[in-house]
């Protein structure tokens, strides 16, 4: 069957006023079957020495993060840097970088998804996957920083044998409910759009006589044939969990942010935390999204899948979020002072040339000042620079919590109390550590998984239309035209 190079052709449905002369979301003259082979490959061939090697430097630092919390159960969190005033140190940064982290994955999946924005099917699978490993980091450390965690169950609205309930009016549990909620939504979302590709990496086993996999395979592919009652099920559960996911991303942390806001210490006790969160949020997880994506599609060969368009697509959504970020920074020094309230007033002077004012002059640095170079389109497209400026970002990202966290407690509202906060090895070898865990998580889903939503990338090309080739003059006719869902096989 002819195919016509998806470059020369519109990617949207035919209208009655031709076709889009958008760029197009997949190059390369692929065919649904170059599609499937193209990303089926790399979860069916044999085990590359260069991901072993990856593999066993990222599980090196997964093991060290066993090792620091055993340490620290063992030992108490005495060993971690906090001191009075600051309760709360390098682990509740961490928490809340985890968590922004996690929030971009649910963000292309759900909210482009009920946007209708095609560019999101070639990066939704590994952006999502980075949201179930973010928030597994995530949960480590406020788990471990309440000290006694064996008794962790405690958050938890179950009977005890004390008869004791849950504070519901701690922040700190709408942390549990909010965190735990959206994982569970996330996880759901991931594995449904999973149902398709694991049908057909199942009958690709099966075709190629590799009987154990096809079983393993088909138990989690849930009987999938293509049917057209499987399709509607399927997309009907797609819907249903992408509104689900579309008010977590903006809950998440919103409440997290209400750990800080709910309170009354200076630098903490505004209402912009939400918003200010929330888009700090999705500036972080989308420069991860970057960081990971430039690497993978290099190494695994999807130029063609995940192009340079989506890469754009997605810088323009830091340069967006990093503007707001940068406008709640301005603000949050206006409020300050227009409040009158000397307190906040000194705490907000005090993040800008106390102690910490390298910390604060980083974080602007990398997140106000760094992102605007992407206005330049030639910046935005250069993969070069676009890598380096997702990490430039989420280190910055990382230095906001740290700056928020620390500088508004270790001067509190006694003089007598103040005192300097700083890092013990174990503090930083966790980090090190969730970093391991991390990628440990994200090279086994590229190993074993599809990167890349195979049946959604087949929706968004022009041949997916069912009246394509009749509007081409290719010959055939509307019986021979190609179907919307293509088969589970790949062909």
């Amino acid at each position: 069957m002819a195919r016509s190079n998806p470059a020369e052709t519109a990617l949207d449905a035919h209208s009655g006023d031709g076709y889009d002369a958008s760029p197009p979301l997949v190059t390369g003259n692929l065919s649904f079957h170059d599609i499937t082979d193209l990303v089926a490959y790399h979860a069916e061939k044999k085990t590359p020495v260069t991901w072993l090697m990856a593999f066993g430097l990222a599980s090196t630092g997964a093991a060290l993060l066993l090792i620091m919390l055993a340490y620290q159960v063992w030992n108490g969190v005495g060993v971690w840097g906090n001191n009075v005033p600051v309760g709360w140190g390098w682990p509740i940064v961490n928490f809340v970088f985890w968590v922004g982290i996690g929030h971009a994955g649910t963000l292309i999946s759900a909210i482009l998804y009920l946007f209708r924005q095609r560019w999101r099917t070639s990066i939704n699978r590994a952006a999502e996957a980075m949201t179930l490993f973010a928030v597994m980091c995530a949960l480590i450390f406020p788990t471990f920083h309440v000290g006694r965690v064996w008794a962790i169950y405690w958050t938890l609205p179950i009977p005890n044998q004390m008869e004791m309930w849950p504070q519901f009016k701690s922040p700190l549990l709408w942390d549990v409910f909010a965190v735990s909620s959206y994982f569970i939504v996330s996880l759901l979302f991931w594995y449904v759009g999973l149902i398709p590709d694991l049908a057909t990496l199942r009958d690709r086993a099966a075709l190629a006589g590799k009987t154990l996999r096809a079983r393993v395979i088909g138990f989690f592919s849930l009987g999938w044939t293509g049917a057209n009652r499987h399709w509607r099920n399927y997309e009907k559960a797609y819907l249903i969990l992408a509104g689900l996911a579309t008010p977590l991303v903006l809950s998440v942390h919103s409440v997290v942010s209400f750990d800080f806001a709910v309170s009354v210490i200076p630098g903490w006790h505004t209402t912009i935390f939400p918003p200010y969160f929330v888009a700090g949020a999705i500036f972080s997880g989308f420069a991860m999204v970057v960081t990971l994506l430039v690497v993978a599609r290099k190494i695994y060969g999807l130029e063609n899948l995940i192009t340079l368009d989506h890469l754009e697509k997605m810088n323009i959504i830091i340069l967006l979020t990093g503007t707001i970020v940068g406008f709640a920074y301005i603000t949050e020094f206006f409020i300050a002072w227009y409040s009158g309230v000397e307190y906040e007033q000194y705490a907000f002077i005090n993040r800008a040339t106390g102690p910490y004012a390298w910390a604060y002059w980083t974080m602007m640095s990398c997140n106000l000042f760094f992102p605007q170079f992407f206005w330049v389109k030639k910046l935005r497209r250069s993969i070069p620079f676009m890598f380096l400026t997702s990490i430039v970002v989420n280190i910055g990202m990382w230095f906001e919590r740290f700056v928020i966290t620390i500088t508004s407690l270790h001067r509190d509202f006694l003089p007598s109390s103040w005192d300097y906060y700083s890092p013990t090895w174990v503090d930083v070898l966790t980090l090190v550590g969730s970093f391991g865990l991390f990628f440990t998580l994200f090279l086994l889903f590229l190993r074993f998984v599809p990167m890349v939503a195979v049946a959604e990338v087949k929706g968004v090309l022009p041949e997916a239309d069912p009246h394509y080739y009749d509007d081409h003059g290719d010959g055939h006719g509307a019986a021979e035209s190609v179907a919307v869902r293509p088969s589970p096989s790949g062909s």
